[in-house]
């Protein structure tokens, strides 16, 4: 089960890399839906391409962990790097999912905005579940 829930998450973080890099490319596809909104519809973050490319790598990287985590891919990791990452991505996960307060996850103030709708119906609860996926990984 648990090589189903690794190969699983690999391929919504490669998807989401995908995403990532094709903004940094100079695609647009989903980019005006995935920025959070002030009450005006002004963008919270405006990200240049060198952002959309560290997080594609990031999200990347993070695909590529659990698909080693699970035995897909065979590599020794060190130790440090292995308990670090097995932390960190539930972590980030997680805080996303529960949010800033104000204009991402499932305690933000803001719903009224094309994109808070989004992230309450798709992307507040998909972190929600990689977070889980990914504890239930670190412990089994």
């Amino acid at each position: 089960m648990i090589i189903v829930l690794g190969i699983f998450a690999s391929f919504i973080f490669f998807i989401l890399s995908a995403i990532h890099f094709n903004w940094v490319f100079g695609g647009t596809w989903g980019f005006d839906n995935a920025l959070p909104l002030n009450e005006q519809g002004d963008r919270v973050l405006n990200p240049r391409k060198i952002d959309s490319a560290i997080v594609g790598l990031s999200l990347a990287l993070f695909g590529v962990f659990y698909m080693i985590k699970v035995g897909v891919i065979t590599m020794l990791l060190s130790s440090w790097f292995d308990s670090f990452l097995g932390w960190a991505i539930p972590i980030i996960l997680l805080a996303r999912a529960f949010g800033d307060l104000k204009y991402i996850g499932f305690t933000k103030k803001v719903k009224t905005t094309n994109f808070a709708k989004l992230d309450t119906r798709y992307y507040s609860p998909l972190c929600l579940v990689l977070g889980l996926i990914t504890l239930a990984i670190k412990f089994f």
